[in-house]
């Protein structure tokens, strides 16, 4: 268990302003809810309220389900999904995800290396 402890909104704000591209960025717990950050101002939500709390809860399922994989490849570094209308990382930050969502044309080879730099750096 990491000892580290990570000033979660400052994480959502800074990595909202390194790239225009950028929709969201919140963290997640465990159980799929969000605990800090959300969508940057002046965007439409793509998808609704209730959306959401779906969309959470099951990246919190599919981060315990990769987790079983860590011993034999490593653990995830980040997991990257390409939509036709948004690019959609997630990131672990000691037990809880940052879940990042950009506009599709965003640069994925650039932006995931750019969060976690800027993420672990705080």
């Amino acid at each position: 268990m990491s000892s580290k402890i990570f000033d979660y909104t400052k994480i959502c704000k800074s990595i909202i302003e390194i790239d225009p591209k950028i929709r969201f960025a919140g963290v997640i717990n465990d159980r799929g809810r969000l605990v800090a950050g959300g969508m940057k101002e002046n965007v439409e939500p793509l998808e609704s309220e209730k959306d959401d709390e779906m969309i959470f809860m099951e990246l919190a399922l599919r981060v315990k389900m990769r987790k079983e994989f860590d011993k034999q490849l490593g653990p995830v570094n980040f997991a990257l999904a390409s939509r036709e209308r948004a690019l959609a990382m997630s990131f672990l930050l000691g037990e809880d995800i940052l879940y990042v969502v950009s506009e599709p044309d965003a640069d994925y080879g650039q932006l995931p290396k750019k969060i976690i730099d800027l993420a672990h750096a705080e």
